[in-house]
């Protein structure tokens, strides 16, 4: 049974930081590209980065140079450190997990709330 489980979210004012977890487990986590994906209220979900299983990233234009993705295969977890935060990115953060032709498995989410 795979299960994906994101820490880490809080309040923080503009200019903060947090850095969110991902601990996955069902998966052989090495092999997956790992993503976060966000959604504010009243919005759809939106892409926010992707780290392949060989530690290549892209993100997001809204968040590149601010966000930074990582992960740990030892660890099976992804992690996704946000600095210089926004009321923008204010929203509910999701783990996702997905090889190509799957569906996918997603997390129940973290909530991110950034305040001016």
């Amino acid at each position: 049974q795979v299960q994906l489980v994101e820490s880490g979210g809080g309040s923080v004012q503009l200019g903060g930081s947090l850095r969110l977890s991902c601990s996955t487990s069902g998966i052989l986590f090495s092999i997956y590209p790992m993503s976060w994906y966000r959604q504010a209220p009243g919005k759809q979900r939106e892409f926010v980065t992707q780290i392949a299983p060989d530690g290549t990233a892209r993100y997001a234009d809204s968040v590149r140079g601010r966000f930074t993705v990582s992960r740990d295969n030892a660890d099976n977890t992804v992690s996704l450190q946000m600095n210089d935060l926004k009321p923008d990115d204010t929203g509910m953060y999701y783990c996702f997990a997905r090889l190509a032709g799957q569906l996918g498995d997603w997390g129940p989410g973290t909530q991110v709330t950034v305040s001016s």
